[in-house]
């Protein structure tokens, strides 16, 4: 018997992590990017938290961080979705959606049917 392949390999593992996940979705959502703050709030990290993500997702080429001056002279950071990272993401959508179809079926849930295969897109 031909081992099984294993449908987790296909998982980015540095969009899997639970608080990188959740930066990406806020910022897949946001055309305009976020504020640092804004992302804080949304994802509840902290200053340091989010900056330690932010770094790792940034060193991957997935976002980006641009640093404007305001008038209380205070930075603001505003951070986006790179054009790289949006295709990242969707394709590891892809892989999720298989992920997850493949164990609805093993588990033999009703959910399974629920969750329709699309057409792989090129």
């Amino acid at each position: 018997m031909p081992p099984v392949e294993n449908p987790f390999a296909s998982l980015s593992r540095v969009m899997h992590e639970p608080n990188r996940l959740a930066l990406i979705s806020a910022l897949a959502a946001a055309v305009d990017g976020l504020s640092f703050n804004e992302l804080k709030q949304a994802c509840n990290l902290t200053d340091g938290n989010l900056n330690r993500h932010l770094k790792a997702l940034e060193d991957e080429g997935i976002v980006a961080q641009r640093k404007e001056a305001t008038p209380s002279a205070r930075p603001r950071t505003t951070i986006t979705l790179t054009s790289a990272g949006r295709r990242r993401f969707v394709k590891y959508l892809e892989n999720l959606e298989e992920v997850l179809q493949q164990a609805a079926t093993a588990v033999g849930s009703p959910a399974s049917s629920l969750i329709t295969p699309r057409p792989n897109r090129v």
